[in-house]
């Protein structure tokens, strides 16, 4: 039974799918909705390889878990740092600790919530032996510049596209730049299982370290068969709605660019963004609370960004740049959740009026 949303702007999700209701009767008709791995899961398995041209591809209990297991697979332990922006998913600087190893912080490149390759160098010591290019809120980093320099040096780039499947940079899909690749498929994501990930990659070393890191005695971070045959349909569904989801984003950054106050996403002519959420920077973040409340009021799917890592101890991370991007980030940024994106023209449009009547209060 689908719960209709109490206003227009509280779109459900995830939506009714006829495809994928199908899947689950055949699958508890089949008895295989209780299996760890069969069909669907190879299925899953092939699908991702192709799309992200990766010979192996490992499923995972969650995005974050892939996160820790794609460190695991290059080999970091606690002699070791990890470079990652100083504003990221805060399960990214927790997988980091989990190996033992050491955080060190970047800053975030402005208005795109996404690492700035210019200060890698800065960062880089004769311990780095990664870097995690997380892609948040339609942003994206400049991962042309990161690989150059990743290579230059020998440091592995983990691409965490968790929130951005189907995003493109200059024609060619986000995940098939790095070294490694980590997805996400929790409940709220564009590709939604209620609960899951995977891993990819094309080095056998990696892949065989990862595996016997989560083989104890069975697959200790699993995506079961239930979970793989309701993301079987939404591959066939994600290009399209993907385009949806671009164009209404433009509709609105278009009807609330006059707005005052406020900084948009900058995005570059060559990209085609995935949009989880939909950011902006508030020039005063003492407003942020009483604005997102009056949004609330108005049903606007609209919170607070990520909290970031600046103020995080330095007995915990190492901070060699400077990170005032990603201090204004996490004191002033508002996101707008991705279900009411799919919506129609006309709830788009109110929508964009909505929102300026909140930006411009």
């Amino acid at each position: 039974m689908t719960v209709e949303p109490s206003h227009p702007f509280q779109a459900p999700w995830p939506i009714p799918d006829d495809a994928i209701e199908q899947q689950l009767q055949a699958i508890y008709n089949s008895g295989g909705w209780g299996s760890y791995t069969g069909i669907h899961t190879q299925q899953l398995c092939e699908i991702l390889g192709n799309r992200y041209k990766c010979e192996h591809v490992m499923l995972a209990c969650s995005g974050t878990i892939g996160i820790e297991l794609a460190l695991r697979g290059i080999g970091v332990t606690a002699a070791d740092e990890v470079i990652l922006a100083g504003y990221d998913f805060p399960g990214n600087f927790r997988c980091i600790e989990a190996t033992g190893a050491t955080p060190v912080l970047v800053d975030i490149a402005a208005a795109t919530w996404s690492i700035q390759a210019g200060d890698l160098a800065a960062a880089y010591s004769a311990k780095t032996k990664a870097v995690i290019v997380s892609s948040l809120h339609g942003g994206m980093a400049d991962i042309d510049t990161i690989m150059k320099w990743s290579r230059s040096v020998g440091v592995a780039v983990i691409e965490d596209v968790c929130q951005a499947p189907a995003a493109t940079h200059a024609g060619q899909l986000l995940g098939t730049f790095g070294d490694l690749t980590v997805l996400s498929f929790g409940g709220s994501k564009l590709l939604t299982a209620g609960r899951g990930g995977a891993v990819l990659c094309n080095n056998e070393s990696m892949a065989q370290r990862i595996n016997v890191f989560r083989e104890r005695g069975n697959d200790a971070f699993a995506l079961s068969e239930l979970q793989a045959c309701v993301l079987l349909p939404q591959f066939e569904t994600l290009a399209e709605r993907h385009s949806l989801r671009r164009d209404n984003v433009n509709a609105i950054l278009k009807t609330t660019a006059p707005c005052s106050g406020i900084t948009p996403l900058k995005i570059a002519a060559e990209d085609s963004p995935a949009f989880y959420k939909l950011a902006w920077m508030l020039e005063d973040p003492q407003r942020r609370q009483d604005l997102l409340c009056y949004a609330q009021d108005k049903g606007i799917p609209l919170f607070a960004g990520f909290r970031g890592f600046v103020k995080r101890s330095d007995r915990r991370c190492r901070k060699p740049v400077s990170l005032a991007n990603s201090t204004v980030a996490a004191e002033a940024t508002v996101l707008l959740h991705h279900p009411v994106l799919l919506q129609g023209p006309a709830v788009i449009r109110d929508l964009a009026e909505e929102l300026v009547d909140v930006f411009n209060r």
